[in-house]
């Protein structure tokens, strides 16, 4: 294989590269957007079920809100299977 092809060869990685750094750009604008989306409720707790969420969301650094979305999800996944 000479200079030229395998400068040609570069260019086509180069060019497949670019291309995918692109579309993960635009995966993470998506992504991003949807993110912003999210949904609000209004949601009533008793207080010692208050005082339990914000201590774990203390331990695990997060904002109470941040906790609420995190067990959501983890109560989801889990009863997905």
């Amino acid at each position: 294989m000479n200079l030229e092809q395998k400068e040609a060869q570069l260019q086509q990685r180069l060019k497949r590269v670019e291309e995918l750094e692109a579309e993960v750009i635009r995966r993470e604008k998506e992504l991003k957007t949807r993110e912003k989306a999210k949904k609000q409720l209004l949601l009533r707790l008793s207080p010692s079920l208050w005082n339990e969420i914000a201590a774990l969301a203390e331990a695990d650094f997060r904002s109470i809100n941040g906790e609420i979305e995190f067990l959501l999800t983890e109560a989801v996944r889990k009863r997905r299977g």
